[in-house]
């Protein structure tokens, strides 16, 4: 498959007691396929992989089949510490019937290269699916560096990386020196610079809540090559990044915005805790300026 348009990592709702709620769930598909959203990732980080079971996420993956029902892609991500959790999840995902895997870098360990190359080529052994590699120092502590990068050519189902270093050189060293490997924007406020450099998707948490905005920005730069516009919607999306990112609340900022929507997307799971109301009324101003200084972009009015 080819990695293209807004690819959703979507949240898990869960009910106040911390038990998935089902209903939201197929609630935020539903609104996610809707809105035009071109792939769903399951057990991304905003999804809250991280504090799920591996029975919980191994029963998500054809739950969440059997709500997509072959409408968009689904990505399945495979991020463990271990490599053998990897590659369980890799396989359960060719069970689940996933049309792609996300493999990213080991947490914690600080893998050099090589390490990470072996580990990621473990998983595609066991899966053989299109892969989106995640690349995030911010989390991991490393780069996907490049004996990584040139290790991974060994398998042609390297496609597609989700460039989240936030360093405008590996950008341009990825655009320029593995043009094989499909740029996907990971970092948020770097959309246009990415659709600038030839990417032709873009892994946003924030279309779970405004897939509208995510997609115009899209449509403008990657399918109509309109920068112009594409860097009026940009300036009016700013904020919203700029609110997500700060004090650590992104999946809560994530999940609030959900809600605004109509879907209960609940609480996250400890150790993190609900936005407070100051947190959440900004959120909701940031939101509502957003939403208005786009539709006067997208009607001609700006």
């Amino acid at each position: 498959m080819q990695f293209e348009g807004i690819l959703t990592p979507v949240v898990t709702p869960f009910h106040d007691d911390f038990s998935i709620n089902e209903e939201a769930l197929a609630q935020t598909v539903e609104f996610l396929i809707g809105a035009g959203v071109h792939g769903i990732i399951v057990a991304g980080t905003t999804g809250e992989y991280y504090a799920q079971t591996p029975e919980e996420r191994i029963e998500m993956m054809p739950r969440m089949r059997d709500l997509i029902g072959g409408r968009v892609p689904m990505i399945v991500g495979t991020g463990a510490m271990r490599t053998e959790d990897s590659v369980m999840y890799a396989r359960e995902a060719v069970k689940a019937g996933a049309d792609a895997i996300l493999i990213a870098t080991p947490p914690y360990t600080y893998p050099t290269g090589r390490e990470i190359a072996l580990h990621a080529l473990a998983i595609d052994r066991a899966a053989n699916l299109p892969v989106i590699l995640y690349n995030y120092p911010g989390r991991m502590s490393v780069n996907m560096d490049e004996e990584c990068l040139d290790r991974l050519g060994r398998s042609p189902n390297f496609r597609a990386i989700k460039e989240s270093s936030g360093d405008p050189n590996r950008l341009h060293m990825l655009a320029r020196d593995y043009p094989h490997i499909e740029l996907s924007c990971g970092m948020d406020d770097q959309a246009l610079e990415f659709f600038a450099w030839g990417a032709r998707s873009w892994v946003c948490a924030g279309s779970n809540f405004a897939p509208e905005a995510h997609i115009a920005l899209y449509r403008a730069c990657a399918l109509e090559g309109d920068f112009t516009k594409g860097r009026a919607i940009m300036s009016a999306m700013l904020p919203l990044m700029r609110v997500l990112e700060q004090g650590g609340a992104f999946v809560q900022c994530i999940k609030h915005g959900l809600t605004m929507r109509g879907i209960n997307a609940g609480p996250p799971r400890r150790p993190m805790q609900p936005l407070n109301k100051d947190a959440r009324r900004e959120l909701e101003d940031v939101i509502r300026t957003m939403n208005t200084t786009i539709a006067a972009i997208e009607e001609g009015g700006a």
